[in-house]
């Protein structure tokens, strides 16, 4: 092999570095992953084991379970088995765990058993962005994203699932039976395998058709007539980004749209973020250590209780609200084309009349007030309004609120952008590492967990980009300070 590049010989004795350490190089990220885990009490972060039994096998310490996690989620090696096997070979991980090298039960058990801590870890680390001034600007961009669950769509039942799926066996017990029939009146010797085979894949689906059955009587008992059988938690949800359904959870997050760190994130398996912008913005402002914060949302937070509740909290939501009525696509005047007179309490309709107040009355738990004009039925421009006899105008009593938001969207249209470059970016990035499967663990604390894990990597990840190496560690002493 002239002219190429050549390795060593095998057989030929080398030496090797005179320590571990001399493989390590001073920018590689383990030396943070180590930094960081060192200045943590993870006695009081709420991990067992902190403090070891006095009698008893030894077990290994917290922090080397934990940096192991780390690791494995930073550079996506989030398997039990996978991250067993890189401990004995991965010259980064010999460094890391000082050669420890746990059995994949023992790696799997901690996360099982120490969601909590992990959470906290998650946490904690979200302090210390705060305390390295890296929420200078107190906006945060709120969004969703459905993820996988270990938990296939055929295992996944519904009240309409079960129906289709009955439908299809029926149809293929009336084929089979047909061409069971027709084997049975030509009876020639090389049919009666066949035959055999017929009548066994009947009496499969005649047991499948019975387990339908079952599944039907199980669904009356539970509370949204959904049933996982693999992951219990995990549930049908609509694909945005598909057009397709997805068995799985509905992860929340905030992002900083400065920094694009996660301020904060929860995993739900409601299908909808109608109930979440509160609770998600609250939480942010919080871990933020701000009084006064600005949270952008989709269409799709767009609840006025919410928002309200929002306001009440010194944060300030941006949500565009969703066009449900179909009056302006049919040709007709929509709730815009009134101008509300507030001084009055009356609207102000496109043909000049006056829409005054009728009654109040209470709807999905929110007071809503009437207003409709007399001159309805004489009015020239009412089939551009209405199809009945008079238009009829709600309003939600504390319609200011939503009045007052839709003024700062019209005066910041860059709004919608800022939040689609901050949050769609970041729950791409976390899917890219995830691969196709997505979540490994069942159940919704564990995927908790899981998604806690995922999300102190990505945050490690990047603020190691945004302050480099060196200053990354000088910040980790920050911790015990």
């Amino acid at each position: 092999m002239k002219r190429f590049i050549e390795g060593e010989d095998r057989s030929q004795a080398t030496l090797l570095p005179a320590c571990l350490d001399d493989y390590i190089a001073e920018d590689n990220p383990v030396r943070a992953v180590d930094a960081f885990v060192e200045e943590l009490d993870l006695q009081a972060l709420g991990f067992a084991g902190a403090e070891p039994a006095e009698t008893g096998r030894p077990a290994y310490h917290p922090a080397v379970l934990l940096k192991l996690y780390i690791y494995g989620y930073l550079n996506r090696i989030p398997s039990s088995r996978r991250l067993e096997r890189e401990a004995q070979r991965n010259v980064e991980l010999m460094w890391l765990t000082r050669r420890l090298a746990p059995d994949f039960k023992t790696i799997a058990d901690f996360r099982r058993a120490n969601g909590v801590g992990i959470r906290n870890v998650c946490r904690r680390f979200v302090q210390l962005c705060r305390e390295l001034r890296l929420f200078t600007q107190a906006i945060v961009a709120i969004d969703s994203s459905k993820f996988k669950a270990v938990n296939s769509r055929d295992r996944n039942f519904t009240p309409n699932k079960v129906d289709r799926r009955q439908q299809q066996i029926e149809e293929s017990i009336r084929r089979y039976l047909e061409a069971l029939e027709t084997a049975d009146r030509t009876q020639p010797a090389e049919i009666e395998a066949k035959t055999e085979r017929l009548r066994e894949k009947i009496e499969t689906l005649r047991g499948q058709m019975r387990r339908m059955d079952r599944i039907r009587e199980e669904l009356k008992n539970t509370p949204d007539e959904q049933i996982s059988e693999t992951d219990p938690d995990a549930r049908s949800m609509i694909s945005q980004a598909k057009g397709t359904g997805v068995v799985g959870y509905n992860v929340q997050a905030a992002v900083d749209t400065k920094q694009h760190l996660i301020v904060t994130h929860e995993v739900t398996n409601e299908g909808n973020d109608r109930a979440q912008l509160s609770k998600m913005a609250t939480t942010a402002r919080n871990e933020m250590g701000k009084t006064k914060m600005q949270a952008i949302a989709d269409r799709g937070y767009f609840n006025s209780p919410e928002i309200k509740a929002c306001t009440e909290a010194g944060i300030t939501p941006l949500v565009p609200k969703p066009m449900t009525s179909g009056a302006r696509a049919e040709g007709r005047f929509s709730k815009l084309d009134f101008i509300y007179i507030a001084r009055d309490d009356e609207y102000q309709c496109p043909a000049g009349e006056r829409a005054i107040f009728r009654f109040a009355t209470i709807e999905n738990g929110l007071t809503i007030r009437k207003y409709w004009s007399s001159a309805c039925p004489r009015c020239p421009l009412k089939a551009q309004c209405t199809t009945g006899d008079y238009r009829r105008v709600t309003r939600w009593e504390h319609e200011r609120v939503l009045e007052a938001m839709q003024r700062r969207l019209d005066r910041t249209p860059e709004a919608m952008t800022l939040r689609r470059r901050t949050i769609e970016h970041v729950f791409g990035t976390l899917k890219h590492w995830m691969g196709a499967t997505h979540f490994l663990t069942r159940g919704l604390a564990h995927v908790n967990t899981e998604m806690s894990l995922y999300v102190l990597a990505y945050n490690l990840k990047r603020v190691i980009k945004l302050l480099g190496m060196p200053k990354t560690l000088q910040a980790m002493r920050l911790l015990s300070a």
